[in-house]
């Protein structure tokens, strides 16, 4: 009795200090479990932890890419006062993946083109009533608004004011500019895509700061449009060097 009290006091509760390692030397985050003491830490990010244990204390090593290690607390761990603790890799076995019945290689680009994929779901696919009419832009569905024509209610026909005093007060007329800069506006945005601004500046030599000013000096010249709308980029590049000649001189742009 006297021998197992002197034991039991010279091995009490201890810190035991540690390291995991391993083969990849990705040790971070290992769970080092007491299943005794029910404690538990984690390992930093070179593999250190430290842990409070008993004589006959079960520490349990685990990780995901790791094999679950078990070690039973002796005396010379105890004494020792660090412990190196190797981990073996795990090796996961995944479900076998059969594509042979699919015809499938593995390369998507091909595998892509050899797949019968049905065409996604569009309204104009599914044939409902008005599904390829363009959306109009507000501009357009006020002009439509203020000059609306007269509306047919079974056998009486009814004409509204409202397209009578848009016409008066000039709100029609109004709209119908708006429309229209509004197009010129479209326009001259997808030409912008065509050329960045550094070539209005390297090669037309136009100031950066003046290059949307440009832009609308072409705008309102009556060539512009018809010339867009042949959507070559050539005869509009030709267009742009013409222009900014003269823009350069109207502006004492050098």
């Amino acid at each position: 009795m006297l021998n197992g009290a002197i034991f039991g006091q010279t091995f009490g509760e201890k810190n035991l200090e540690g390291r995991v390692y391993s083969s990849d030397g990705d040790v971070a985050a290992t769970h080092v479990l007491n299943t005794t003491t029910k404690r538990a830490a984690i390992t930093n990010m070179d593999g250190f932890f430290t842990i409070g244990v008993h004589l006959n204390d079960t520490l349990v090593f685990s990780a995901v890419q790791y094999r679950k290690k078990t070690m039973v607390v002796t005396a010379a761990i105890l004494e020792s006062k660090f412990i190196s603790v190797a981990l073996e890799e795990t090796n996961i076995v995944l479900d076998e993946v059969v594509v042979t019945p699919y015809n499938l290689t593995g390369d998507l680009n091909r595998d892509m083109k050899r797949l019968n994929v049905p065409p996604p779901v569009t309204a104009s696919g599914l044939g409902l009533p008005n599904s390829n009419v363009k959306p109009l832009t507000q501009s357009e569905r006020l002009l439509r608004e203020a000059s609306m024509g007269p509306l047919t209610l079974g056998t009486f026909t009814s004409i509204p004011f409202n397209p009578l005093i848009n016409a008066i007060t000039g709100r029609t007329k109004m709209l119908k500019k708006r429309v229209a800069r509004d197009e010129d506006y479209a326009r001259t945005e997808r030409v912008k895509q065509f050329y960045p601004d550094s070539v209005f500046v390297q090669v037309l030599k136009i100031p950066e700061s003046k290059v949307d000013d440009f832009l609308y000096f072409c705008e309102v010249d009556p060539a512009f449009d018809p010339v867009v709308d042949t959507k070559d980029k050539l005869k509009i590049w030709d267009y742009f060097k013409s222009r900014s000649v003269e823009y350069r001189r109207e502006n004492e742009v050098e």
